[in-house]
């Protein structure tokens, strides 16, 4: 007798074979029937089976091949898999072929079919779990041993399972995927003690990588290496390093029961290169790398025995400028560093590139002085200035040292890139700064002023601006300043913007582009004639006197 895995159901202490008990006793519920074809119309053909007061209906699809020829006729015999309601029963031609599968099935599993795992692809559920299909054959599993968390996510999986019982009489195949996690665990274990012998040094295939290591294959029994297991250079990036189907070789550390794997490593194959690397190298060492990695950070430099330090963007020139490590370096490259930390207990190196290289403002120091006229490029634009790029070094050119002209500012007159002649005006060695002229190649507009006019001239200024510490007025298109001290008899906070006013130069500095004027000056000027032209005119006067007296 066989049985509809559809209509079985466990509930509570119920098993497997009391439902088969149950649906043993509604055989025409669900059985095999030989019956015969006794009508067909266009959608069914018309079985007479035994117990059945009316035929069974057999869609026609069943019976028909590929091109809609009928395999069965009218008064033909047919097995059929019968299954009654409250109307008239259904019969199934392709159900029986399964059910006669699952007879060869059970006969080929013989005595041996106990534990044995098999994989078997989830096809649907019912009531009490879920229909698998094995090799052709439906089989059951129930949900208590499906250890599937949601029931709708399990349809189309193909899960590993155990067969823990088979039915002859009811030709019925029950599998658990509990059990087969129970056998597994336990091979698992067993292997992964045979595997920690010998060292527990053992080849492998890589078989899935992840960002947090890589999963590799022995023999069957899967293994994950850390990625902080991967070597002694510290974290390795899986992804960057290995690719599926490496071979590699690992060393088995143990097994975890909780994560049902192996736990290996590749940098235990070897001794802690961390150990003997402060007998053998210093800090302040130089030593040869050969570039390995290279972020926007910095890069990442192999010692060649295990051993990666690191160096930083800072460190990799004196070049301030530099935006990526891979304008000066390139992987594989062989470069000497030198050696500016170890810490073994972090497993941490850090290195320097530019450290043994001629700082450039030193070597810039020895070859110019203060005065000399030097070409160089834009390098930055601020609102205060510029800086120009020299021979390796940054020099400041301020705003004020570019322009005669105090309204002009470099960001509106130069772009980077732009070549420009400077003049070196201080070399500061303590602070390593360099600062620059442009204004000082061209000649000021005070050195123009004095060709035609001197100290002492009196001139008509007109009042440009007044300050704090005095008044800033034109000479003929030269701005001039008179200090306060030297406004008198004029009063300051009569004097406005626009004014037109008498006034003596007093100072003109070519070189510092500077002019000053004096009210109070010309006024002294002014009385010292006047005192001159009345003694003058006394001294006439008292001649004509003397004269006449005699």
């Amino acid at each position: 007798m066989l049985v509809n895995l559809d209509n079985v159901v466990l509930e509570g202490e119920e098993d497997f074979a009391a439902m088969l008990e149950a649906s043993e006793r509604r055989v025409v519920s669900g059985a095999m029937q030989t019956g015969e074809i006794v009508a067909i119309n266009d959608e069914y053909a018309m079985v007479a089976v035994p117990n059945e007061k009316i035929e069974a209906s057999l869609r026609l699809s069943e019976i028909q091949d590929e091109n809609g020829k009928l395999l069965f006729n009218k008064g033909d015999k047919i097995e059929v898999f019968v299954t009654s309601g409250r109307g008239r029963p259904s019969a199934s031609y392709k159900k029986a072929l399964k059910m006669h599968k699952i007879v060869e099935k059970i006969a080929e599993l013989a005595d041996d079919y106990k534990d044995k795992v098999i994989e078997a692809k989830v096809i649907k559920k019912n009531k009490g779990g879920f229909i698998l299909e094995y090799d052709g054959v439906d089989v059951f599993m129930p949900r208590r041993d499906s250890a599937v968390r949601e029931d709708d996510k399990a349809i189309g999986k193909t899960y590993k399972v155990a067969i823990v019982n088979l039915d002859r009489e009811n030709n019925s195949i029950v599998v658990s995927r509990k059990r087969f996690f129970e056998l597994d665990d336990v091979n698992r274990q067993n292997m992964s003690s045979k595997l920690l012998e010998n060292d527990g040094v053992q080849n492998g295939v890589v078989a899935k990588i992840a960002p947090f290591g890589i999963f590799v294959d022995i023999g069957g029994i899967e293994g994950l290496v850390h990625y902080t297991e991967l070597s002694h250079k510290g974290p390795v990036n899986p992804v960057k390093n290995f690719k599926e189907g490496d071979a590699v070789v690992v060393k088995v550390l143990g097994y975890d029961e909780k994560k049902r794997r192996l736990s290996l490593s590749m940098k235990a194959l070897g001794d802690d290169p961390w150990k003997e690397i402060e007998k053998e190298l210093e800090v302040g060492y130089a030593i040869k790398v050969s570039v390995s990695n290279i972020e926007a950070y910095g890069a990442f430099v192999d010692l060649g025995n295990d051993i990666e330090g690191f160096l930083h963007i800072s460190e990799i020139s004196w070049d301030k400028n530099i935006k990526h490590p891979s304008q000066y370096l390139s992987v594989g490259q062989e470069i000497d560093v030198e050696i500016i930390e170890i810490d073994t207990e972090s497993k941490r190196l850090r290195v320097s590139l530019k450290r043994l290289l001629d700082k450039p403002f030193a070597k810039f120091a020895k070859t110019h002085q203060v005065g000399e006229i030097i070409k160089g490029k834009i390098a930055t634009l601020t609102d205060f200035g510029a800086f120009v790029k020299l021979d390796g070094v940054d020099g400041l050119l301020h705003n004020e040292d570019a322009f005669w002209d105090k309204e002009l500012k470099c960001k509106n007159e130069f772009k980077v890139g732009d070549e420009i002649e400077v003049k070196i005006i201080k070399i500061d060695k303590e602070n390593e700064r360099i600062s620059l002229s442009k204004k000082l190649l061209d000649h000021s507009p005070a050195k123009e002023f004095a060709k035609t006019h001197k100290v002492d001239d009196v001139v008509n200024a007109k009042v440009i601006d007044v300050k704090d510490f005095g008044v800033f007025v034109k000479i003929d298109e030269m701005e001039a300043l008179i200090r306060n001290d030297d406004i008198y008899p004029l009063k300051k906070d009569e004097i406005v913007s626009g004014q037109k006013i008498e006034c003596v130069i007093t100072h003109i500095d070519e070189e510092n582009n500077k002019v000053r004027a004096s009210i109070k000056r010309l006024e002294r000027q002014k009385e010292k004639e006047t005192l001159k032209a009345f003694n003058a005119e006394e001294k006439i006067t008292l001649g004509d006197k003397l004269k006449n007296r005699l």
